[in-house]
């Protein structure tokens, strides 16, 4: 894969340089957008949520800002890379090249935006008197799983929306649960001891814990969060690779 995406770089470019001026053509704002999104939801659910978790809730805007960081990225990333191959398909019924370059691009596109929401993150961070120390570099370890999670579920639903268009909708309801059971807006204090355990079958929750352990309480998670990190990251990119691998050819009859 990297010796192809090696021989393919102008391509992934071109593709990444398509899809983020796409984005924002005909607005005002522009990439402005990319930072204004994330933080006026941050902003609403502060609002609506602050009178009844801000109380128990250390920080609790960052709090918010973790959910809404690592969920936005995932949202967006999963999303592009559903629609990638359908969009893309009379590049590649035409001129024989990876597909999973599309995904790839919007992935990267999708980083983008998380890189300069992180941005505000960090003033955001700096104003709620954050601690900033050396442990803030093991950041890099969560934002690299996830990057590679996205990937592995795009391939896989991008797939699945090749043959069955029905994904798209049932994706945007199974992404509303997802909002709601990855505890962005409350903490899980409000469960039983014996309850919160469940979280951790949610892989955005896992990321968004990472966040949290090392923004807001100034550690690293145990060893079994990086387990789970890096195990949620490689099982959903080898199911994606698997899975294109075995209906590559097939992807041409159905777009």
């Amino acid at each position: 894969m990297l010796e192809k995406l090696k021989k393919n770089r102008f391509l992934f470019e071109e593709l990444v340089k398509r899809d983020f001026k796409k984005k924002y053509k005909r607005t005002v704002l522009g990439m402005l957008w990319s930072l204004l999104a994330p933080l006026l939801n941050v902003l609403i659910l502060m609002l609506v949520f602050v009178n009844i978790f801000g109380r128990t809730q250390e920080h609790f805007i960052i709090y918010i800002f973790c959910g809404t960081l690592v969920m936005s990225f995932y949202t967006e990333a999963t999303q592009g890379c559903m629609r990638a191959l359908m969009a893309n398909a009379p590049i590649f019924t035409k001129i024989n090249v990876p597909k999973y370059l599309f995904l790839l691009s919007k992935t990267f596109q999708a980083f983008i935006n998380f890189a300069l929401t992180l941005v505000i993150f960090i003033i955001f961070c700096i104003g709620d008197k954050i601690h900033f120390g050396i442990h803030m570099f093991s950041l890099i370890y969560p934002i690299l799983f996830l990057l590679v999670f996205c990937f592995g579920v795009g391939m896989v639903l991008s797939a699945l929306f090749v043959f069955f268009r029905d994904v798209e909708y049932l994706y945007s309801i199974f992404l509303t649960l997802l909002n709601y059971v990855s505890a962005i807006f409350y903490p899980v204090t409000i469960l039983p001891e014996n309850l919160r355990h469940i979280f951790y079958i949610n892989p955005v929750y896992v990321y968004i814990f990472y966040f949290r352990c090392v923004v807001i309480d100034g550690y690293m998670p145990s060893l079994a969060i990086h387990i789970l990190a890096a195990a949620y990251a490689a099982i959903f990119l080898l199911a994606g690779c698997l899975l294109y691998k075995k209906c590559n050819h097939e992807f041409l009859y159905y777009v």
